[in-house]
């Protein structure tokens, strides 16, 4: 088995470095190469890789982080459901600090709204069972690997008769949004960092149109320092060569193919949507809904609540932060009104949100 410190040998990072600006030296264009996975994007931050590369490779984040792309108008939501008497909120725990119109889960909790957190889909399954008079809404939020979770606990609700679970679906998908980003003239992304637990579910080959059709290369890359070096070197090396395919660095647990068990739970419990994403907008088919065999799980559509208009927050730049368009600290807000103490963007709350990456590691 080979130790974490192999993956972070400074002499191989150096090596790195050194060919990467002996490759792009003379480029007068930097090239721009985005990462749309949070955890990479806290990766990146805590070690200082973008700090490290030579002025003509640019690092941008991007809407990899699952809570922060979840639009107000479903924490709203989630709000309205708590306030009901007969309903009990089970999450993750990132989901009940991110502020919504006028609320928050925390806030909610804390005036006697019924908010559990949990760590995994089966936990709030295990809710469900001791408190039958209760209807227990997990907040299904996320991107492909987190879905199959929930499609497998949807299973086994369904076999059991267990008809106080419900779950409340914004569930997205990767793909699509990166071929949307891909065709903002703003950005001008030269290349893809691909998510890594994202790609160990629907596999490399997910990618592919974005190489074949739209000509970006595109890398899966792990999440030690090392790995992250050798994806950039990957993607650069594309670049350079005119060349656009999907190459995988992180083989040591992702396939062309993915994990097809996965994938076929997906397909048995979700149907692809149009999805809101906060800061992208409205992305035709690149979401996750409940498909109509398990619609009766969908507490959307069994559990009818008023939502309050929707009132966003002013100064709060957390969009253009999700679409690489700003850095965290061209927002106003930043380290002055909002702080992880006192979040106002959800990009501040989430542990892989690019806001409380810049504030924990940022200097």
């Amino acid at each position: 088995m080979i130790s974490d410190n192999a993956y972070r040998d400074p002499q191989v990072a150096r090596r790195y470095l050194d060919k990467l600006a002996s490759l792009t030296a003379g480029l007068t264009t930097p090239i721009t190469l985005m990462e749309v996975c949070g955890t990479h994007t806290m990766a990146i931050y805590q070690h200082g890789i973008r700090s490290l590369l030579p002025p003509a490779i640019r690092l941008v984040s991007g809407p990899g982080c699952p809570v922060c792309v979840t639009p107000l108008s479903y924490i709203d939501r989630a709000i309205a459901l708590v306030r009901r008497p007969d309903t009990l909120i089970a999450t993750f725990g990132d989901m009940v600090r991110v502020p919504g119109s006028s609320s928050s889960l925390i806030h909610e909790q804390a005036t006697g709204g019924q908010v559990r957190i949990v760590y995994s889909t089966l936990d709030a399954l295990v809710l469900a069972r001791k408190n039958p008079d209760k209807k227990v809404i997990f907040l299904g939020v996320g991107f492909e690997t987190t879905a199959p979770t929930i499609a497998g606990a949807l299973i086994a609700a369904r076999r059991e008769g267990l008809n106080n679970f419900f779950v409340l679906c914004a569930h997205k998908t990767m793909p699509v949004p990166m071929a949307a980003l891909t065709a903002d003239p703003q950005l001008n992304i030269d290349g893809y960092l691909c998510p890594a637990h994202v790609s160990a579910i629907i596999g490399a080959n997910a990618y592919r149109f974005l190489a074949e059709d739209r000509g970006i290369p595109c890398v899966v890359t792990g999440f030690e320092p090392l790995d992250i070096l050798q994806g950039i070197d990957m993607a650069i090396a594309q670049i350079l060569s005119g060349q656009a395919r999907v190459d995988i660095q992180y083989c040591r647990f992702v396939k062309p193919e993915g994990n097809l068990k996965a994938q076929h739970l997906l397909k048995e419990v979700f149907e692809p949507c149009d999805a809101e994403w906060r800061g992208l907008g409205n992305i035709p088919a690149s979401g996750l809904r409940l498909a109509p065999a398990f619609e009766a799980f969908d507490a959307e559509k069994a559990l009818p609540v008023a939502v309050e208009p929707l009132r966003e927050h002013t100064g709060c730049r957390c969009g253009e932060i999700l679409k690489g368009q700003i850095a965290p600290r061209q927002c106003p807000l930043f380290r002055t009104v909002c702080t992880p103490e006192n979040p106002v963007g959800a990009c501040m709350v989430s542990s892989e949100g690019t806001c409380a990456a810049e504030y924990k590691y940022g200097d």
